[in-house]
């Protein structure tokens, strides 16, 4: 079984870290791990960066390729507006510095499915540099925490189409549908040490390109893909060889790939192996890297100006854009003026204006429904206080997500469902635990109506204070050992006479009144001394 064998100096060596346990674990001694993550996120335009062939995603194979993606002779490219102001738009929000002038390059490499025989990016002068991001980094069982990362540079580019492999038919065939498709290339400094923190980074810039409305990012689709460079060294020397990990296709695969790729490194070091450069793949099934190819050759990419496109120009310098005039140059202070609030603006606004703690201002924000259902109950309904809201929101909403492994956005509550259940709440009519079952009863039931599945399934609170005194009665005589415990001062003892009450209702009593009923009833109850 080789798979729990690794190959270390040519021969194979007892693996150390199981393939299984991805577990994030911290590195011996002075060892430190550096993280450096390269990011294609597909533009959000209707065409193609350099063509009108149609962007939109599951087209019939090759049905949406102009003449230019198939690399006709004597086909030119025309850049599409609409990907540069795009593209400006994310610089400006992740801080960057956008070049007054920009270039494109070409990129010379073989593959089946690039018909020219090379990409269009900007290499070299590249649309905008020196960005930075900071986000939150939640570890669970840690304190969170806030970490910086630089972003080197952001260029435009085309992607490539895309091979399908028949290995039954022993053939090849290419969808050329992809080529072309608008991309922004994000390239992060070395400045990240764990898997956590390198999913955090792509949470948060997820969710800054959706406010931008500037990608999709749905990564099922490929509209965003993330590459992993990584190396582990002693601390006070320099970084080790690095390794390549290739188009991790979701934010918890980012995480465990990270993560697993350290401990690999470093368990082929403290067996005294050597790290090899190579690209390695993420194999979620297995959750593990596999070795692709090596780059111990470096290729050479035989990079030159790209002929058949002007330099970029852009206005710098004023907000005066005339977009019904094709040949104006694209306004950067113009397009700064259309930014909408970014996350972390939203985070403190929460804490400040809400007075949220730190952690449930982060969880709201990274779920953008949560968010919104949040602020729509909290402006129709001011009388209910805020913690019930949250509360109900992250420990019961997302709670019966979680447990029934849905997205938030795939559960069929609607506003005013859960608007309806939280009324019902705070009037008393309902409690939590009824409140739960309405969740689960409204997921698959999505149609109907709140106040019609508590008649149908007998949810409505029981406060009838005859009723509670009946319950209490039983559940005092059922623990006489509580009953003494509680009125020799073991007050916590109450707990199990309520537990009895609530099962008694079926977990329908009205707590508030059966603690009150209770504390009444024994202190009756109590011998004098």
């Amino acid at each position: 079984m080789l798979k729990n064998f690794v190959f270390l100096n040519g021969s194979w060596s007892k693996r150390l870290y199981s393939a299984q346990a991805i577990a994030p674990k911290p590195l011996k001694g002075k060892w430190r791990s550096v993280v450096g993550l390269e990011v294609h996120a597909q533009i959000s335009s209707e065409s193609k960066l350099f063509s009108g062939a149609a962007a939109g995603f599951g087209a019939p194979l090759n049905s949406a390729v102009s003449y230019f993606d198939a690399s006709i002779p004597g086909t030119l490219p025309v850049l599409n507006r609409k990907c540069v102001e795009l593209g400006v738009k994310t610089a400006l929000a992740l801080g960057c510095q956008v070049n007054q002038i920009s270039m494109f390059d070409r990129k010379h490499y073989f593959y089946a499915d690039m018909p020219a025989g090379y990409q269009i990016t900007q290499q070299r002068n590249a649309l905008a540099n020196n960005g930075r991001m900071t986000f939150p980094v939640i570890v669970p069982g840690k304190k969170i925490y806030y970490k910086t990362v630089q972003l080197l540079q952001l260029q435009l580019e085309q992607d490539s189409g895309k091979s399908l492999h028949d290995h039954e038919m022993r053939r090849s065939l290419v969808d050329l549908n992809r080529a072309g498709l608008p991309l922004m290339e994000l390239v992060f400094a070395p400045d990240l040490e764990t898997g956590e923190e390198a999913a955090s980074l792509i949470k948060e810039l997820i969710l800054i390109l959706r406010r931008l409305k500037t990608c999709s990012c749905k990564m099922e689709e490929g509209a965003l893909r993330v590459d992993a460079n990584i190396s582990i060294h002693q601390e006070g020397e320099p970084y080790g060889v690095r390794t390549e990990v290739k188009n991790i296709g979701s934010v918890r695969s980012i995480s465990q790939a990270v993560s697993y790729e350290i401990q690999r490194q470093y368990e082929v070091v403290s067996q005294g192996g050597t790290v090899i450069n190579e690209t390695r793949s993420w194999d979620a099934e297995k959750r593990c890297t596999v070795a692709m190819r090596d780059k111990e050759v470096v290729q050479d990419y035989r990079f030159m100006p790209e002929p058949n496109l002007p330099a970029l120009h852009l206005n710098v310098s004023d907000d005066k854009c005339d977009e019904t005039d094709p040949s104006s140059l694209v306004s950067v202070p113009a397009i700064a003026k259309q930014l909408p609030e970014l996350p972390e603006a939203t985070r403190k606004h929460l804490e400040e204006h809400y007075k949220l703690n730190q952690e449930v201002a982060i969880i709201l924000v990274n779920e953008p429904i949560l968010l919104d259902y949040f602020l729509q109950i909290i402006s129709n309904l001011p009388a209910i206080p805020t913690k019930t809201v949250t509360n109900f929101l992250m420990n019961d909403l997302l709670t019966y997500c979680n447990k029934v492994n849905i997205d938030i956005e795939e559960c069929h509550l609607t506003y005013n469902h859960l608007k309806d259940i939280l009324k019902a709440l705070h009037a008393e009519e309902i409690n939590l635990q009824a409140a739960r079952t309405l969740i689960e009863l409204l997921h698959e039931y999505h149609t109907a109506e709140v106040n019609e599945l508590i008649k149908t399934h007998n949810l409505e609170q029981i406060s009838d204070i005859k009723t509670i005194n009946e319950y209490c009665q039983q559940a005092i005589e059922k623990h006489s050992k509580a009953v003494k415990q509680y009125q020799s001062g073991k007050t916590k003892a109450l707990f199990a006479i309520v537990g009895e009450v609530a099962k008694l209702s079926e977990q329908k009593a009205n707590m508030k009144i059966v603690v009150k009923c209770l504390e009444d009833l024994l202190k009756e109850a109590k011998p004098k001394k």
